[in-house]
């Protein structure tokens, strides 16, 4: 699976957009062969699984000019790193409290030469910053997800949606979102994406 399923979805993307897209490969396997962040067998679909799974966030929203976004959990740098491609306008800060992970995405964005993404290692509990978007992807249920990051959520919002928080999950979700089914949607990612692996699979946006 190469770069090219990224083109068959956003086919506006730049020459140094798709160039960056395709550097992924070799600097995930290289990292990966020393600081496990995906899982060996899963490696060669890394643009299916990973970086298109992440850019099913930018399916349910395309975020303005000088938007904020934390990315929680980030681990190897997704969602962050490939929807700080393909929003080079915006701001991404991505945690994850795990250090060796985040120096994998810290070298991703260095050699592709990522100027809006900034890897950190900390905890969710002791980031401090304001953003109009906390995303991630499956990294703990979305209750014990609100506790942590609604301190992180700007006031004024500036996109289309209001701020919140943005999910990837997969599976039955009635009961983790059973506390906010007043104001929580769901999209399905394979009304976006053709591909098999993404039945089940999930976009969860939660206005906070």
């Amino acid at each position: 699976m190469t770069a090219e399923i990224i083109e068959k979805y956003f086919s506006e993307l730049t020459g140094e957009q798709r160039e960056q897209f395709a550097m992924m490969d070799g600097l995930y396997r290289e990292w990966n062969a020393k600081i496990n962040v995906i899982s060996r067998k899963d490696i060669d679909n890394l643009y299916e699984h990973h970086v298109l799974h992440s850019l099913a966030i930018a399916q349910m929203i395309r975020f303005k000019a000088g938007t904020r976004i934390l990315d929680f959990g980030t681990g190897g740098g997704f969602p962050g790193i490939p929807l700080a491609v393909l929003f080079p306008e915006c701001q991404f800060k991505l945690i994850d409290g795990t250090g060796k992970k985040i120096r994998v995405a810290q070298e991703v964005c260095n050699a592709i030469g990522l100027k809006n993404c900034e890897p950190c290692h900390l905890r969710g509990e002791d980031e401090k910053g304001k953003y109009d978007f906390i995303v991630s992807r499956a990294v703990m249920p979305l209750p014990d997800l609100v506790k942590i990051v609604r301190k992180n959520v700007a006031k004024e919002s500036r996109n289309a949606l209001p701020n919140g928080i943005l999910c990837l999950k997969g599976g039955n979700l009635d009961a983790e979102l059973q506390p906010f089914r007043r104001i929580v949607e769901t999209a399905e990612l394979s009304q976006w994406f053709s591909e098999e692996w993404f039945k089940e699979k999930n976009v969860i946006y939660l206005p906070l």
